[in-house]
């Protein structure tokens, strides 16, 4: 099978992934390609579904969201509730970033962000653990993010 995306995509994709707002001048310069191909691959992995969406990275220490936390969570069977339920009640949750339904020892996995550790510890116990479903958790607060891609 051949591969999705040649080297020119991929090249492409991360100058995007730096800045969405580049413009197809200065894509085509950087990557030494015609402006038209440029434009033309950038409709192309639109249509195919590999780029979803142009976004922004905002920087969260100046929206007072400096403090991120990741929670690991114990499904509650006895519940009523699918799993898949429960993550999408806590997805509804302010501060809560990203949910994902994990394999191990733990069943689910948070992002959250707060201004600083007594917000996230509001979050967990005032709404949290709160839903129905949810069994144990674990909150674990990032001293430094090395790396986060968008």
């Amino acid at each position: 099978m051949a591969e999705l995306l040649d080297r020119t995509d991929k090249m492409l994709l991360e100058e995007l992934k730096k800045n969405a707002r580049e413009n197809i001048a200065a894509l085509s310069k950087k990557l030494g390609i015609p402006r038209t191909t440029v434009h033309y691959r950038i409709k192309r992995l639109l249509e195919e579904g590999i780029i979803e969406k142009f976004t922004i990275k905002p920087n969260y220490k100046k929206l007072n969201l400096g403090t991120t936390a990741f929670v690991l969570i114990r499904y509650d069977p006895d519940s009523g509730l699918t799993q898949k339920e429960v993550a999408e009640q806590i997805a509804k949750i302010p501060g809560v970033y990203e949910v994902h339904i994990v394999a191990g020892e733990w069943d689910i996995l948070l992002k959250v962000r707060a201004a600083n550790a007594e917000e996230v510890g509001k979050i967990v116990i005032e709404k949290l653990r709160e839903i129905k479903g949810v069994g144990q958790t674990v909150t674990m607060v990032s001293f430094v993010t090395i790396k986060e891609e968008i």
